[in-house]
């Protein structure tokens, strides 16, 4: 996904983190190889539901085809459309492999609404860049802040969370126990408490 990005160029950068989920939810068809799994069953262990940035490939995408490591189907090849409702076993694998509720992995809407359980899909996920973890959850959020790599993560998440308490007045995401942002005691300093 990232090939084509000039990260050298702070305006396009900016650019592609804002856009990512319009593009992804503009996608005809999302294909995912999951290189780790060979047989059905085995979803929730492969390592493409604990990367941060493609929690917004899964949810924004119409339509998602997951490919075992050989390119064989996942599920049945005759069904176009594999994380449709009419694909109730494999809803409820991806519902377990990511915690997500089959409405959402059906028809999800962006935005502030349910915060906490978008903060929880994400929180055991991981990215390269530190700071990724809360970037890939501004489309996921339908938030514009700036991109300010090198600020360290705990400073992305905070301006994340009060970004969302300031436009939604939702503060169940105060609701949390672990170690604290170091400069606001409010804000946990990760992901994981949710």
């Amino acid at each position: 996904d990232t090939c084509c990005i000039d990260k050298d160029s702070s305006a396009e950068l900016q650019e592609t983190i804002g856009s990512m989920f319009s593009w992804c939810r503009r996608l005809s068809l999302t294909i995912v190889h999951l290189s780790d799994v060979s047989d059905t069953g085995s979803l929730a262990n492969s390592v493409w539901f604990k990367r941060g940035w493609t929690l917004q490939e899964l949810l924004a995408s119409p339509t998602v085809l997951f490919y075992m490591h050989d390119w064989s189907p996942y599920v049945n090849p005759d069904v176009p459309d594999q994380k449709e409702s009419r694909r109730p076993s494999l809803l409820e694998e991806l519902q377990n492999a990511t915690g997500i509720e089959r409405q959402y992995l059906v028809d999800f809407s962006p935005g502030m609404d349910d915060a906490r359980s978008k903060l929880h899909w994400a929180s055991c996920r991981h990215t390269t860049r530190p700071e990724d973890i809360a970037y890939s959850l501004f489309g996921i959020f339908s938030v514009h802040l700036p991109v300010l790599y090198g600020e360290q993560a705990e400073n992305a998440l905070g301006r994340l969370l009060a970004e969302i308490i300031s436009c939604s007045g939702d503060v169940s995401v105060l609701d949390w126990v672990g170690e604290a942002l170091s400069f606001n005691s409010c804000f946990p300093a990760n992901l994981v408490p949710y």
